[in-house]
């Protein structure tokens, strides 16, 4: 069974990652706020400690020696930024939290790339190999696809005995996430995030606009037309749609308002977004849109990366005035760089405005979407015994939210390389008098030092958002940020959750197929090869039996 989907799940998956629009996701992939630097695929091993007591796992019969774990970007610290630090130094707190060794190697694939790569390795590899992975992230469409195949173990009773439940805010984060019968198959360290429309202050001041006054999809519009002229355009993103992963939608809200183009439930009921009426009216929208020139053209086939690059260049005769993207940690990052390609330097952190959600996303969704939660998840081996996977709930999730060291390692990195609490200063950007910053903190003090691979920036944070996070540190390690903080609060105020994500065998071994054909059909739309209804009635031909099977199944659930 689990050979079986699993290979339907990599052979669908390189299809789409051929055909589709040639979207990544910084989120989802998983935690969406993270300030994404990623390197080719690298597997990074520390021996540090290898040879001390072997004593048994908290699980007391399975001797947990080594630790295999698959990343994608939201790990910050890595290989070119301080992995090998924060590796030696979870591996020195885990021995002295659990009382023996465990030597901890982690593989980053390239973050484009990291659901093939995934499937790929838990279609082809087996545990134990060396490569397959021990606990791996999954974005929640991911983990929603993978549910079912029998590859993820139950930690129901490893969360609810967990240590840290006794210091959680969220709870409801990961109760929602049990099946009706109550198993647990991952485990969200934070809540999902979700994306905000950004605007640059300086092109609202040349349009002579003002953002207040940007309440309805009219005006939103009559501002892209304001911004594109002289080669500059009103927005891009990374893709029309990003139809790999859920709540897919949420780079160009605006003009997909209360369409949500995949299966949702509605009132109770699981529906095929798809082939409703507003998905014809948002592929409609868009597709005027494309041919009056307020979308950027490369929005077809860029990814995020090319999408906010391009956005921040220093090079704005070519850019654009919109982008919405991740909330929160990506006000400051997107600052930051448009900061480093001097761009509205005299603005200083007013360079952008956050755009309330307008009236048409109010009317419908209620606000900005708020995606699922990323979720590590645990693989069964298979033999009816939980102690080998109890032992990397242990070692891996239980002490990611212990309050103290561990959670310090994945929410700010490695001590004296990410942050330290001695007594410091340091400059960036010291031959650049309009950008020269110095830092200056007293020994005791709790900061963020510069970046390891670039030291004009100051470090922001390695995996877990504090702010995001369900069960807060409680040594006191707090950096505070007040574009962070506020973008934070903007989004919290403006946004709802998104729609949970369908979890149905058939689902799974076609989601990669619909993945491509609903791309497809949508960039063929907006481009105005056909109109929307004609796509719609396309794709009912093709997948209509398949989708009301699935939501008949789903319904009677």
């Amino acid at each position: 069974m689990k050979k079986k989907v699993l290979s339907l799940l990599l052979s669908t998956a390189m299809v789409a990652s051929l055909a589709a629009c040639g979207s990544s996701t910084d989120s989802g992939s998983s935690t969406g706020s993270a300030d994404t630097q990623t390197s080719g695929s690298s597997t990074t091993t520390s021996d540090a400690g290898a040879a001390a007591d072997a004593g048994s796992a908290s699980a007391g019969s399975y001797d947990l020696t080594d630790l295999y774990i698959t990343v994608d970007g939201t790990l910050t610290a890595n290989v070119d930024n301080g992995q090998d630090a924060f590796v030696e130094q979870w591996q020195t707190a885990v021995a002295e939290k659990l009382g023996h060794p465990i030597t901890l190697h982690i593989n980053q694939p390239e973050h484009s790339g990291y659901k093939d790569n995934v499937s790929q390795l838990l279609t082809t590899g087996e545990p134990g190999d060396g490569q397959y992975p021990d606990a791996l992230i999954m974005s929640a469409t991911m983990f929603k696809q993978y549910q079912n195949t029998g590859i993820l173990w139950n930690m129901a009773d490893a969360y609810a005995n967990a240590e840290f439940q006794s210091r959680i805010t969220l709870p409801s984060i990961n109760e929602n996430m049990k099946t009706p019968a109550g198993e647990l198959y991952g485990f969200a360290p934070t809540y999902g995030n979700g994306c905000v429309t950004y605007i640059k202050q300086s092109w609202l001041d040349a349009a002579g606009l003002k953002a207040d006054d940007i309440k309805t999809f009219d005006d939103y519009y009559n501002m892209l037309k304001a911004f594109t002229k002289d080669g500059q355009t009103g927005v891009i993103a990374a893709g029309f749609a990003n139809m790999k992963e859920a709540p897919y939608i949420n780079y160009m809200p605006e003009f997909w308002q209360g369409a949500y183009p995949a299966i949702y439930q509605k009132d109770g009921t699981w529906i095929d977004g798809f082939q409703e009426q507003a998905t014809i009216d948002a592929l409609t929208r868009l597709q005027t849109a494309y041919a009056d020139g307020v979308i950027d053209k490369d929005t077809e086939e860029a990814t995020t990366k090319t999408a906010r690059e391009k956005w921040f260049s220093n090079d704005q005769t070519t850019s654009e005035g919109v982008f919405t993207y991740w909330a929160g940690t990506w006000l400051r990052t997107l600052t930051d760089n448009l900061d480093k390609n001097d761009v509205d330097a005299d603005l200083g952190d007013d360079r952008l405005v956050q755009l309330p959600p307008i009236k048409e996303i109010k009317d419908t969704w209620g606000g900005y979407l708020n995606r699922e939660a990323p979720v590590w998840v645990i693989t069964d081996d298979g033999d009816g015994d939980d102690s080998r996977e109890q032992a990397i709930f242990d070692a891996l999730l239980e002490t990611m939210l212990d309050g103290d060291k561990v959670q310090t390692l994945w929410t700010y990195g490695a001590e004296d390389v990410h942050w330290s609490t001695h007594a410091e200063t340091f400059t960036t950007n010291p031959d650049d008098p309009e950008k020269k910053k110095d830092y200056e903190y007293a020994e005791g003090e709790f900061h963020l030092k510069q970046t390891p691979n670039d030291p004009n920036s100051v470090w922001k944070k390695n995996h877990l958002d504090p702010v995001l996070v369900i069960a807060p540190l409680t040594n006191g390690f707090v950096d505070s940020d007040p574009l962070v903080e506020a973008g934070n609060k903007f989004f919290t105020s403006n946004a709802v959750d998104a729609p949970q994500s369908p979890s149905n065998e058939t689902l799974t071994e076609v989601e990669a197929d619909l993945t491509v054909d609903k791309t497809t059909l949508i960039n063929e739309v907006v481009a105005g090869k056909k109109n929307a209804a004609d796509a719609v009635a396309e794709y009912q031909a093709k997948w209509g039996d398949t989708v009301a099977s699935i939501l008949e199944d789903l319904n009677a659930q």
